[in-house]
């Protein structure tokens, strides 16, 4: 790879696995990076695309709008002619990496936890519960300090 952009954004619009006519699966989403502040703020959209047996697992059911996502691959630029007549930049990023950075945004703005797919299985209470620690409980360790 001989250029690596990486960036954290927010999803634009859900992500879609599409298949070329040669049978590979392209994972296709839109991320939004915002850049300065204030007034001179702007936002960057960049077509992000992933390749391969990646873009056939489950990311996709978790690439939902507004959530917040890391983005690491190799960056290109392309000019097209808009409907308007004018020359248009767009950014496209062939992804190597694609990880979800926090919970999905609400309306109003607050960052929720992730929803769990369609189709996901569930642990019983019992098995989930025995992860965590208590913190109730008295704590009898020996620490010399």
């Amino acid at each position: 790879m001989s250029n690596v952009f990486s960036f954290t954004g927010t999803v634009g619009r859900d992500a879609e696995v599409r298949y070329t006519p040669a049978g590979l699966a392209v994972l296709s989403v839109t991320v939004a990076n915002n850049i300065g502040f204030g007034d001179k703020q702007q936002t960057l959209w960049i077509r992000v695309a992933l390749f391969g047996k990646r873009a056939e697992g489950a990311l996709q059911n978790y690439l939902k709008k507004g959530q917040q996502v890391f983005v690491s691959g190799e960056l290109t630029q392309s000019e097209y002619k808009a409907q308007d007549g004018t020359t248009k930049t767009s950014l496209e990023l062939n992804a190597n990496i694609i990880d979800l950075v926090g919970g999905k945004r609400n309306e109003s703005g607050q960052s929720s936890q992730y929803a769990q797919p369609a189709g996901a299985k569930t642990q019983p209470a019992a098995q989930q519960g025995a992860a965590f620690d208590n913190f109730d409980a008295p704590y009898d360790d020996d620490i010399p300090f």
